[in-house]
């Protein structure tokens, strides 16, 4: 896997309407800069996401790129971890597709599910389709910290993705590699960018985060702004220097953007600005949102 992957939401429409032309030619653009993991679910405009990446991958070979998908979360409040769902899911993923095999594939926002229920059934459901060579590593994914934690802790999974927790506003997920770590799980570390909070735009209306929150992200962005850089680049800078990660995944929605990104991770670290923005963050360093089931946050 590529130390930097794409994050296909944007593709399925998830941040605003994209072009089908845009939509390959970002694909595309990810490739040629030398992204080799492209994560996707059927969540992602409700199987668009799928469906693009499928269209756009015509005619490239292979064994030149890893996909990973996931199973379980169908749209905003339609979770199913069931065996029967779960291998259904994965059949139709790979038609939407367009391949016999996906490198890894992940339950969806676990903290939705009944945990008990993920790593009796669920897991296991796709150790099975494993065996048959359709899917490769199984993982999952989630925002509460403590949900991958108990599940890790008691069915083995290859990878976990966890998303907004190694920010430059929330860094608690460094805490936790050495736990995936002794248990051999690979680490993704998804939205560096916190889901647009860390961005000259600011995140979407539906996004979870706190007004404080957003208040201190908006200022840390300004503050960037006067001081000739941006957000974007010191998060993406900062997020994929943290060792024991296998893969960072950015979301794009055009080639600019994917070209973008790539440059600002692979530039140099400003310890003083990094210094000065975690000053205008420390009221908010660290803090989370409420996100899935009570029990499971």
């Amino acid at each position: 896997m590529s130390a930097l992957a794409l994050g296909a939401a944007a593709l399925g429409g998830e941040y605003g309407p994209i072009d089908p032309g845009v939509a390959r030619a970002t694909v595309r653009a990810a490739l040629d800069e030398g992204i080799t993991l492209i994560d996707t679910s059927p969540y992602y405009g409700r199987t668009t996401s799928e469906s693009v990446l499928g269209e756009a991958l015509r005619g490239v070979p292979r064994d030149s790129y890893r996909l990973a998908t996931k199973v379980g979360r169908y749209d905003v409040d339609e979770f199913d971890f069931s065996a029967a769902r779960v291998v259904r899911s994965v059949e139709e993923s790979l038609r939407r597709l367009r391949t016999d095999h996906v490198e890894v594939i992940q339950c969806h926002d676990i903290e939705f599910g009944n945990l008990e229920q993920i790593v009796e059934e669920t897991v296991p459901a796709l150790r099975g389709l494993q065996e048959k060579g359709l899917v490769g590593a199984v993982g999952i994914t989630g925002y509460p910290l403590a949900a991958l934690v108990s599940v890790a802790g008691r069915v083995p999974v290859d990878t976990v993705l966890s998303y907004c927790h190694y920010t430059l506003q929330n860094s608690t997920l460094g805490e936790r590699l050495p736990f995936f770590a002794e248990r051999g799980v690979e680490v993704l570390n998804a939205s560096p960018l916190s889901m647009g909070l860390l961005t000259d735009a600011g995140p979407p209306d539906w996004h979870p985060a706190p007004a404080a929150v957003r208040a201190a992200c908006a200022e840390a962005a300004a503050h960037c702004r006067a001081r000739g850089s941006t957000i974007v680049e010191l998060a993406l800078r900062f997020a994929v220097r943290l060792p024991g990660v296998t893969s960072t995944i950015v979301g794009a929605a055009d080639p600019e953007s994917v070209r973008r990104n790539v440059r600002s991770a692979a530039g140099p670290l400003d310890e003083q600005l990094l210094s000065e923005v975690r000053a205008v963050l420390a009221g908010v360093h660290d803090v989370d949102w409420p996100v899935g089931l009570a029990q499971n946050r």
